[in-house]
């Protein structure tokens, strides 16, 4: 079907539907109808040209329906006049040769369902009540041809099961909705509240002092100060340049101390050496009573010179216990959404975000919207947003066909090889890449290379997505924590360096990556990578998945629109009765290893070729400039551009290079939902941070650190750090968590009661937070992204399908991982 005009652009006035006949012995009745077959790179409004598909179709096969022409009419008047109306529907990638040499006939629909007396009227509501109502009178009447006997009985259990999927389906909306509306009233009781910064000018000589009145409410008093200030704790010398708040409160005489008795608490915050740089640290006190606080701030410079700071307080209405515990309970509610797949992973993060908002504003520490929005990292999104504007021109060119078959052929037909091979290189170029575009580029060739091999894309993406992991964690570049450990300052005053940093973690990660290949050979072991059904009832499930997809993304905004929407509907229904007969004839079967790989190789090769040579060298030209820039922004500190705006830049060069004119066809490509999972994200880890989880984890580590005897202490604290981070980054994101335990593990290191070295507790962190991405399918960003794109292609794969694989794979590499740091730094003592 096409639905384009010459420019590109949705017609409004004509739908052209081509009908590939063929010469079978057998034809249709002069009510059946057939149409082409979408192609599962286009399948939102636009689909693929039906003269590439078949090449043999004469152009006069063409029909076209004149804008106020009766649409079934005339559906029904071109199957009827064709000389034979047996339908022949090839897709790319999914038909072998056998069935391009021997065209059977399929009819596509059954005149019951095609009406002359239907008109463009007919709504999408109408369209779809039929189709459902068709779909269960179908199955009603299979079951009733197999057994009359039973009739009864499977009518009684099909009501029976329908009502109870009513009564759970009413159950999951209603206490959702009253969820939203409890979270939306007490996120609108409480007020914004906004920080009201004093300026503050703190010297040796000078201190500042100020009395707060407390409130009764009141459990916490959270003190803020910006300015040149570090994250980390003072150093093991105590000799760098300082500011000493103290926070003084009156405790109330108790029955048995009749005295009053003053209770202090000192903070210290080390000055940052350079002075341009601003950062804002915060730290909660509890409030003991109703008595007047008392805060004083001096410092302790080298140098008789004035501080200017920022000094900012509120009260919270809930102690830091209440806080963890409403942000763990609000964690494991989105994790209970997403496992059980009650909603989209999306809408789950959505409403994490909001009830963690929503428990923000009950203890008085309500953002404002400016500040909900500067959570979210636009890094990350216009990174995403700018790879999935290249990568959708770029699957135009037909590139990612032509690399399945070279990949088909490099296999020889031999699967493990494959997988072994697209692992293998999707881990070596997620260590200088950036995992989410390693996976943006490699799903769609790995998608199409399923198809080819009659195999199950699925298993297939997870595999290769753990490895992009496990890969990116080699070097200081490869995943965002190792960036972030690398770019603190007081580690690099330490020694821990690029080429440092690279060098602990290859060597760990090359004993990971030997050790995690026979084990995911394992974890396959009893599993059919094939489809367990032929290659025809595969790609035609697979295409009923696609042309519903398709119907539902059409909006009813026109009379034409929706008569297309119910087009599609209707040639959902009758696959589905084709699909239905196919699995009654057809006897199940598992593919076995393609032993006439040689002869199939020289028909996809004629068949799948580029299309488009002039694109795809302008679509290479962009992709390695990006690339390129990527690396360089890496190692070159003079280039001031992230790596967002160096994939933006490269899609707007791209767009200007390909001459899109209709645009709207590419923004149909972009993963909107995973974009907006990603906001919701991370504004949800955000509010989480804010109420103390990530401190609360991270403190508590250090305690159980401190209580080992000092000569294990060393060996448990790697053993500790590693498991506590990679647990934790299988639940939380990775970024926060890592950017939360920097400064509690420098503190750990500098106190001279523990004495630790830091390097080995930052390798142990850059292990867990990386490898424990591969944990759930939220772990990491890659996870996520693998999983839109493999849904918009109709192979999405479910929380659970992920975890039975990726969990043994993360406990295993960290297992060798721990192993491998205790000996390199217990045992050896590689600590330099």
């Amino acid at each position: 079907m096409h639905l384009e005009n010459k420019d590109g652009r949705l017609a409004s006035g004509a739908l052209e539907v081509e009908l590939h006949q063929t010469s079978a012995p057998t034809c249709a009745g002069p009510g059946r109808l057939g149409t082409a077959r979408p192609t599962t790179r286009n399948h939102q409004h636009s689909w693929a040209d039906s003269s590439s598909s078949y090449p043999s179709q004469a152009a006069g096969q063409s029909r076209w329906a004149p804008e106020h022409q009766d649409l079934d009419s005339f559906l029904t008047e071109g199957s009827s006049s064709s000389k034979d109306p047996c339908i022949t529907e090839n897709t790319p990638l999914l038909h072998n040769s056998s069935q391009d040499r021997g065209s059977r006939c399929m009819p596509a629909y059954s005149s019951e369902f095609i009406t002359t007396d239907e008109s463009w009227e007919n709504s999408s509501v109408e369209w779809e009540r039929r189709y459902l109502l068709s779909r269960d009178t179908a199955g009603l009447s299979t079951s009733a041809s197999s057994e009359k006997g039973e009739l009864p009985d499977s009518t009684h259990l099909r009501v029976h099961m329908s009502t109870l999927r009513r009564c759970l389906q009413w159950v999951k909306v209603t206490g959702l909705f009253v969820f939203v509306v409890m979270c939306s009233i007490l996120f609108s009781l409480y007020p914004d509240q906004g920080k009201f910064w004093q300026l503050l000018a703190v010297s040796p000589l000078e201190s500042y002092s100020v009395n707060l009145s407390s409130r009764a409410d009141s459990m916490l008093l959270q003190v803020d100060l910006a300015g040149a200030l570090e994250t980390g704790g003072p150093g093991r010398s105590g000799r760098e340049e300082h500011v000493l708040v103290e926070v003084t409160q009156t405790d109330a005489p108790g029955s048995r101390r009749r005295r009053q008795q003053q209770v202090t608490h000192n903070w210290t915050v080390v000055l940052n050496p350079r002075r341009s740089e601003h950062s804002v640290v915060s730290r909660t006190f509890e409030i003991l009573n109703r008595e007047t606080v008392s805060i004083s701030i001096r410092a302790s410079l080298q140098q008789t010179q004035v501080v200017p700071l920022l000094l900012a307080h509120q009260y919270l209405r809930a102690s830091i216990e209440a806080q963890v515990t409403i942000a763990a309970a609000i964690l494991a509610g989105v994790y209970v959404l997403i496992i059980f797949e009650i909603v989209h992973r999306t809408l789950a993060a959505m409403l994490g975000a909001l009830a963690a908002l929503a428990a923000l504003a009950v203890i008085g520490d309500r953002p404002s919207l400016t500040h909900v929005v500067e959570w979210i990292d636009f890094e990350t999104l216009a990174l995403l947003f700018g790879m999935m504007i290249l990568v959708a021109i770029f699957s135009e060119t037909g590139f990612f066909d032509f690399c399945a078959v070279k990949a088909y052929r490099l296999s020889r037909g031999r699967v493990w090889t494959m997988i072994i091979m697209l692992c293998l290189i999707a881990a070596i170029l997620s260590a200088f890449l950036d995992n989410v575009t390693t996976m943006l580029l490699f799903t769609p060739v790995t998608i199409r290379l399923c198809e080819v091999l009659n195999l199950d894309p699925r298993q297939v993406l997870i595999a290769e997505v753990i490895f992009t992991n496990i890969g990116g964690a080699a070097t200081a570049i490869g995943d965002p924590p190792n960036v972030i450990i690398v770019s603190n300052q007081e580690l690099r005053k330490m020694g821990l360096d690029f080429a440092r940093f690279t060098a602990h973690m290859f060597v760990g990660i090359c004993l990971v990556l030997l050790v995690s290949f026979p084990l995911l050979r394992l974890l396959y072991w009893n599993k059919k990578l094939y489809n367990k059904e032929p290659s025809e009832i595969v790609e035609l499930k697979h295409e009923i998945h696609v042309w519903r997809l398709t119907a539902q993304r059409i909006s009813p905004a026109s009379r034409e629109e929706t008569a297309v929407r119910g087009l599609l509907l209707r040639k959902v229904l009758a696959l589905e009765h084709l699909l239905a007969r196919r699995l009654h004839t057809f006897n199940r079967q598992i593919s076995q290893e393609d032993k006439n790989w040689e002869t199939n190789i020289q028909e996809l090769q004629k068949k799948h070729r580029i299309s488009d040579r002039i694109l795809l060298v302008k679509c290479l030209m962009v992709l390695g400039f990006v690339i390129f820039m990527f690396f360089l922004n890496s190692f070159v500190p003079g280039i001031h551009l992230d790596l967002g705006w160096i994939a933006i830049l490269g899609a707007i060069w791209l767009l200007i290079l390909a001459d899109i004119h209709d645009f709207e066809i590419i923004l149909h490509r972009v993963e909107w939902a995973t974009l907006l999972f990603f906001a919701a994200l991370f504004v949800l880890m955000e509010a989480l941070a804010h109420l103390h989880l990530i401190e609360y984890v991270g403190e508590q580590t250090a305690l159980l650190i401190k209580m080992v005897p000092e000569d294990r202490r060393l060996a448990a604290a790697i053993v500790l750090v590693v498991w506590v981070s990679a647990l934790a980054s299988s639940l939380i994101d990775n970024i926060p968590f890592t950017a939360t335990m920097i400064p509690v593990l420098l503190n750990l290191s500098q106190d001279p009661e523990v004495s630790l070295p830091a390097p080995p507790l930052m390798y142990a962190l850059a292990f867990g937070a990386c490898l424990g991405g591969n944990g759930t399918l939220i772990g990491a960003s890659a996870n996520v992204v693998c999983a839109g794109i493999a849904e918009q292609h109709g192979y999405g794969f479910s929380f659970m399908e992920f975890f039975r694989l990726g969990f043994p794979m993360m406990v295993v590499s960290c297992t060798v991982g721990m192993c491998y740091l205790l000996v390199a730094h217990v045992v050896v003592g590689w600590n330099e």
